[in-house]
């Protein structure tokens, strides 16, 4: 067996308790009378709808435009850019083109206090901002839910230069024709400019030709194509990998910064939770006993790797915890709903599953009568893909959840919005804490119990699950 060194057990559990820690309090100063997040805890946490409640709103176009059903998708694209922007993926999102109204939902925020739901709609009622930028440099990137890079906050020379803004675009429609090379179907956004955005247009791909015009819509870039040449009538468009449904939700998010309405809230209110924060203080007793007495089974049952197994599952808690919370940089916050929970409950199953298989394997080879390096060695081997397949085929369901019921998507009009946030929510969750398993339940617990099989005052079999020696 690999040597491990003796104090790989001290600085991996110390590591994974003071994640444990940070995770669930984080950590907070003051500068007067602000507040100063430097690591965000479960505090930080924006619960859903059923659990803490929220808003509902009403929008109509304001001075009593007769919207048309393409301005009113543009409004509906508007509004899902601003809650995904702000990490709130538990919503429901309705538009009744009959009466030219928009019906939203979302939940409060985490440090909601005045519970006010005129303020707390604000920030989506205000009208997007749209701009055409030279260049593509960004302050911050985010890794989105489909995995691509998402670019917040131009800077440097995108921020200084500004080509066009929402009022010089005309229209934007999403188009289709056969690539005469291939025999392919290829998807574009035509955009048609104003008078005064296509001289501005033509001024500026004059002098960029193979440079970059990034598109912006707030502070977050939404497209970011190059320009191939000259474009002196106003009429140009956009390439890239698109299918119909992207190539349309681009096309509606250009025309959503040049509605030529603002949006006027026609009614509000707020929304009480299905299930409360009463329920939710009582779920998290419930989290804590659990916890205790899976603790008090490994100890009994498997003695040291049992020991091991409780530290590794705090581990586990605390990494699904701190990728909801945005504890990591990478990991924007998330917002946890029921569904959401029950994913952390059942990979912790899936943790506490992986743990007993390894100590079981290694106390199998220990009453056949391995040395005690031989069973750790080996017990580990013939765990590890009982372990793998099982938590693999998971994390296939998991993604297959959020790629299918994602934000946005084609099955949240059949399934409607509050559907697919839940399942969504549930795929998340569940996927993270699928690998925190492997991180923890797998290569920690293992790290941990090498390192304390060097003790020789621990080295007796008994202590892990062998014959009293």
């Amino acid at each position: 067996m690999k040597r491990v060194p003796k104090a790989v057990f001290f600085i991996v559990a110390f590591l994974i308790l003071l994640l444990t820690y940070a995770s669930i309090f984080g950590a907070y100063g003051q500068n007067g009378d602000n507040k100063i997040t430097y690591i965000k805890g479960a505090g930080d946490i924006r619960w859903g709808i059923d659990i803490r409640g929220g808003v509902e709103a009403t929008f109509v176009p304001a001075d009593g435009i007769d919207a048309t059903d393409e301005q009113l998708s543009s409004v509906e694209e508007t509004i899902k850019l601003r809650l995904l922007s702000n990490n709130i993926t538990d919503y429901e999102l309705y538009t009744d083109t009959a009466n030219d109204r928009i019906i939203i939902r979302f939940p409060w925020k985490n440090d909601e206090s005045s519970f006010d739901p005129e303020t707390a709609i604000e920030e989506l009622s205000a009208t997007a901002e749209l701009t055409f930028r030279k260049g593509m440099e960004a302050e911050s990137q985010e890794m989105g839910s489909n995995g691509e890079l998402i670019y917040k906050t131009p800077t440097g020379e995108t921020k200084e230069n500004i080509i066009l803004n929402g009022s010089d675009v005309d229209k934007a429609e999403a188009a289709a024709y056969t690539d005469q090379q291939t025999g392919a179907l290829k998807y574009v956004v035509n955009l048609e400019l104003t008078p005064t955005g296509a001289e501005k247009f033509a001024e500026a791909t004059a002098e960029m030709v193979g440079e970059t015009i990034s598109v912006w819509m707030d502070d977050v870039m939404i497209s970011a194509p190059t320009v191939n040449q000259e474009i002196p009538d106003g009429k140009c468009e956009i390439e890239g990998n698109f299918t119909a449904a992207t190539a349309t939700e681009l096309a509606n998010k250009i025309n959503a910064g040049a509605l030529p309405f603002t949006l006027k809230t026609d009614s509000f209110g707020t929304i009480s939770p299905t299930l409360g924060e009463s329920s939710l203080n009582a779920m998290t007793l419930a989290g804590i006993i659990a916890f205790i007495l899976v603790a008090l089974f490994m100890l009994v049952m498997f003695r040291l790797p049992g020991f091991v197994a409780v530290i590794a599952l705090a581990g586990q808690v605390a990494l699904s915890l701190a990728a909801v919370s945005g504890f990591f940089p990478a990991f924007p916050s998330f917002t946890m709903t029921l569904p959401g929970i029950a994913g952390i409950i059942l990979s912790i199953g899936m943790g506490v599953d992986a743990n007993i298989i390894t100590a079981t394997r290694i106390k199998e080879e220990l009453w056949l009568g391995k040395t005690l390096d031989g069973a750790i060695e080996k017990g580990n081997e013939s765990s590890f893909w009982a372990i793998f397949d099982g938590n693999i085929t998971v994390i296939i369901v998991a993604v297959i959840l959020m790629a299918v019921f994602g934000p946005s998507n084609i099955l949240s009009m059949i399934f409607g919005a509050s559907t697919t946030g839940s399942i969504y929510s549930f795929g998340y969750t569940l996927l993270i804490g699928v690998i925190g398993n492997f991180v923890m339940g797998v290569t920690a617990t293992r790290l941990m119990t090498k390192s304390l099989s060097r003790f020789k005052v621990l080295r007796n079999k008994w202590l892990f699950g062998g014959a009293r020696g």
